[in-house]
């Protein structure tokens, strides 16, 4: 796992409701070193409350450590064709491009034994 790879992680878990658009996403892209800028949003407009942005940079420790968790996972592996398509209710993204490979999922918001009783059928 070199650490001047090409490497980029995002997730993101949001719905359009009575609140408007609520999420939540982060991402993590390497820049030059081997370190990492992190960013965070969060947006809900429950109790009036607005978007929270934020950035910082991290090591290359945490950049290594996350590889390695993504490695072991073998999520770069899957294949999200079983997954519960993405609906008004919400919808989640992970998306992973790490050296040469990338993969990018999107699923509906379920519960733990909807993803179960959909990846059984």
């Amino acid at each position: 796992m070199s650490t001047n790879e090409q490497f980029y992680i995002r997730y993101y878990s949001g719905h359009s409701g009575r609140f408007g658009h609520e999420f939540l996403e982060f991402d993590f892209k390497a820049v030059a070193g081997g370190c990492a800028l992190a960013r965070y949003a969060n947006n809900s407009n429950y109790r009036n409350d607005s978007l929270i942005r934020k950035e910082m940079f991290v090591s290359s420790l945490m950049i290594k450590e996350i590889k390695r968790i993504i490695k072991e996972s073998e999520i770069m592996k899957e294949d999200d064709a079983k997954w519960p398509q993405k609906n008004k209710d919400g919808r989640q993204e992970l998306e992973i491009r790490m050296g040469n490979e990338h993969i990018s999922f999107e699923a509906r918001i379920t519960s733990h034994d909807g993803l179960e009783s959909q990846a059984s059928s």
